[in-house]
């Protein structure tokens, strides 16, 4: 019995499972955009001339170190949210395709969650918008990483 349910497990985690399909493109899709942030960030940083190391003053002609532009660290700050959102969300959601949850559940979920995560860069990063549009995008993301969270833990709470 014990067996079976170990090769179960498994193939929960295969390509042959539509749900963890539709997780690894999902998951794709937000480590690239965290990406994005990386360059963003990068480029603002070029373009307002403001850096944080004096060896890359170099690179641009600017004349001192630059700590505390608006511009380079509103993005910062939307990449900051992103590792503090996007991480956890990523990992409970691959511990819920392991728990076997409903397909189309899950299916929802997953892209919602990455719509709020590209929601909330939006209206942070690139066009700020007046609360509660920043507020609103965080939360559906985090209220389904709470969901997830609960989801497994009550499904795994009979091993314990």
């Amino acid at each position: 019995m014990e067996r079976n349910q170990t090769i179960l497990s498994l193939s929960l985690l295969s390509t042959d499972n539509p749900v963890f399909n539709c997780y690894c493109f999902w998951t794709s899709v937000l480590v690239i955009k965290m990406l994005m942030m990386t360059l963003l960030t990068a480029f603002k940083r070029f373009s307002k001339k403001a850096f944080v190391n004096p060896e890359d003053l170099k690179l641009s002609k600017a004349s001192d170190v630059q700590l505390n532009d608006p511009d380079v660290e509103r993005v910062r700050r939307a990449h900051l949210n992103d590792l503090e959102s996007i991480l956890p969300y990523l990992l409970i959601a691959l511990a819920y395709v392991a728990s076997g949850p409903n397909a189309t559940t899950a299916r929802i979920l997953f892209c919602l969650a990455a719509t709020g995560r590209i929601l909330h860069t939006a209206v942070y990063a690139f066009r700020p918008v007046p609360q509660p549009s920043r507020a609103i995008s965080f939360f559906l993301t985090f209220t389904i990483t709470i969901y997830m969270a609960f989801c497994v833990l009550i499904k795994m709470a009979k091993y314990i």
